[in-house]
């Protein structure tokens, strides 16, 4: 089928020999080999090394057009178990990844919409079952399509393999019960990344995100409040960590802090997962993925507006 667009910029800037990221020798990120530019994505649309999944909130847009040999992850389906309410199991995961032709060793590098929302919910939820070669393409959809480059409605095919799956390390999740143990804890921030209509319980549960329905609305007590998009420049790629850093500390988001994000469904929070844990290297960082979901539904839980 014919490519919907055929103009790739020939953008050429210095390469890590030794990780091949185009990234800025400035940036201050703690972790900047997660990060991959759009440049290096056109360049290694070829490489069998590496896979690109595509992760959006919208899910017919990888229909519309995606990046030549991405796969698509739906997260209403692929990564879901809706018996359970929580993810696959590690058996599945493994499926899954067969089904993509991916290894242990495949190079996964993930992008999306919504500046990389659930891009960087599928970053998270693949670290916690253990495969290390994983990036975010920065900037998403958004800067690739504004830079005009190479899109397709050609599903790629890649032959099954065997991937040997991890069981789930949950070192980076937090449940509902520890939350509302840590509650009086001094050294530990929960940071709410709603927006801040939803934060102060000015929005119906249900407004925005019919999908992820909750009775109350408000907040956890005693938690700050980050939007999530505050880290995203207007292009849809990352801030500076100079700049990170001061969003976040002015809400009392220290790196000395252990810091739980949470949303509505844990989706956005693993966004900000990725920015404190990973861009900024904060060393205790977990996503309560039960979110507002779950909080905003249980009787007799606390809530603020």
């Amino acid at each position: 089928m014919a490519d919907i667009r055929t103009a790739i910029f020939d953008r050429k800037t210095e390469a890590s020999a030794e990780t091949g990221e185009y990234l800025s020798a400035s940036s201050g990120y703690a972790y900047p080999d997660v990060l991959v530019e759009t440049d290096w994505v056109a360049e290694h649309l070829s490489d069998p090394a590496v896979r690109l999944i595509e992760a959006d909130e919208d899910v017919i847009l990888y229909e519309v057009g995606h990046i030549p040999g991405a796969v698509k992850l739906d997260w209403q389906v692929d990564v879901q178990d809706h018996i359970n309410r929580d993810f696959i199991d590690q058996q599945r995961f493994a499926q899954l990844m067969n089904r993509w032709g991916i290894t242990n060793d495949t190079m996964l590098v993930f992008y999306g919409d919504k500046n990389n929302w659930y891009a960087c919910y599928s970053f998270w939820l693949f670290s916690m079952y253990g495969h290390t070669k994983i990036k975010v393409m920065n900037g998403g959809r958004t800067k690739w399509e504004a830079e005009r480059r190479l899109l397709t409605r050609e599903v790629p095919h890649y032959e099954a393999c065997v991937y040997h799956a991890q069981a789930p390390d949950e070192t980076i999740r937090v449940f509902r019960d520890d939350v509302i143990f840590g509650l009086k804890n001094p050294g530990r921030r929960l940071l709410d990344v709603r927006s801040q209509q939803e934060y102060a319980g000015e929005l119906s549960p249900t407004a925005e995100y019919s999908h992820e329905e909750a009775q109350r609305s408000g907040h956890i007590p005693g938690a700050r409040n980050v939007p999530w998009n505050s880290a995203i420049n207007e292009d849809g790629t990352f801030k500076s960590a100079e700049e990170l850093r001061r969003i976040y500390s002015c809400q009392d988001i220290t790196p000395d802090n252990e810091v739980v994000t949470y949303c509505q469904i844990g989706e956005r929070a693993a966004h900000s997962w990725f920015v404190l844990a990973k861009l900024l290297g904060y060393p205790r960082v977990r996503n309560y993925d039960g979110s507002w979901t779950e909080w905003g539904n249980i009787a007799g839980l606390p809530v603020e507006k």
